[in-house]
């Protein structure tokens, strides 16, 4: 029916089974990723599973290749890039191979950043083969518990995904694998979402996640695409404020 339709598409459910926990008196979802609370806490400790802060979800010890271990608290007035990703996943290793360029790339512009590997690997062994390949930072393989809860944090529905925070531990993007694809050179960085985009084969994924205004150009005339952009510029603007002003994503 219309109804469960708009359900579906307000909750941006991409796959089942999927529970949603929401705040009754607000209306503002509580968690994306009910199906990982009720593995993780049976009992219902946790109750009621709001968000908490990155950097409590976070704490803890946190490995580089080499073996050395920092604690999280390193992370604080960093970007952070949080990368959710498994050596066993085509995309993920050849996302992995340009992201090691681009964390490069701002490194040596001067930027404070750091990147923090989430594991979905199936054993150990195949985590430290594919991390060995990184030049950051890792949760500890064996902390599932950890892991699973930045899965939960940000309702991971699907891999590689790059959460890309800013120094408070606040989400800029989720889009971070189609802003790292999109911007080789790292110019845009810490990719603050654009209002307008260009449809690219890469950003098209947004086209499942919501609503989406797509106007169409006669691409022979470059005048043409700028003025539509200006037209929708002010417009989108206006809505992202909107939404910003609710606390809700746009």
């Amino acid at each position: 029916s219309f109804l469960q339709l708009k359900l579906w598409n307000k909750y941006r459910v991409s796959n089942i089974p999927s529970l949603i926990f929401i705040d009754a008196s607000t209306g503002k979802v509580v968690c994306r990723n009910g199906l990982l609370v009720i593995r993780d806490d049976p009992e219902g400790l946790e109750f009621p599973w709001g968000p908490k802060p990155f950097s409590e979800v976070v704490a803890g010890p946190l490995l580089r290749n080499n073996g050395q271990t920092l604690d999280s608290s390193a992370l604080e007035g960093s970007h952070v890039g949080v990368y959710f990703s498994a050596h066993w996943c085509p995309p993920c290793r050849s996302l992995t191979r340009v992201l090691v360029e681009s964390y490069r790339k701002i490194k040596e512009a001067g930027q404070k950043f750091e990147i923090l590997f989430v594991s979905a690997d199936r054993s150990e062994d195949s985590f430290k083969q594919y991390f060995s390949e990184m030049p950051w930072l890792a949760v500890p393989y064996a902390d599932e518990a950890r892991r699973s809860r930045l899965n939960r944090l940000y309702g991971i529905q699907g891999i590689p995904t790059l959460i890309v925070l800013d120094s408070k531990g606040d989400v800029i993007t989720r889009q971070g694998r189609v802003e790292v694809l999109n911007d080789i050179e790292c110019r845009e960085f810490p990719w603050h979402p654009k209002p307008v985009l260009e449809l690219t084969d890469s950003n098209a994924v947004q086209l499942n996640e919501g609503p989406c205004l797509v106007l169409f150009v006669d691409s022979e005339d470059d005048g043409e695409s700028e003025a539509a952009k200006q037209l929708i510029q002010p417009i989108a603007e206006k809505i992202i404020a909107k939404y910003k002003a609710k606390e809700e994503e746009a």
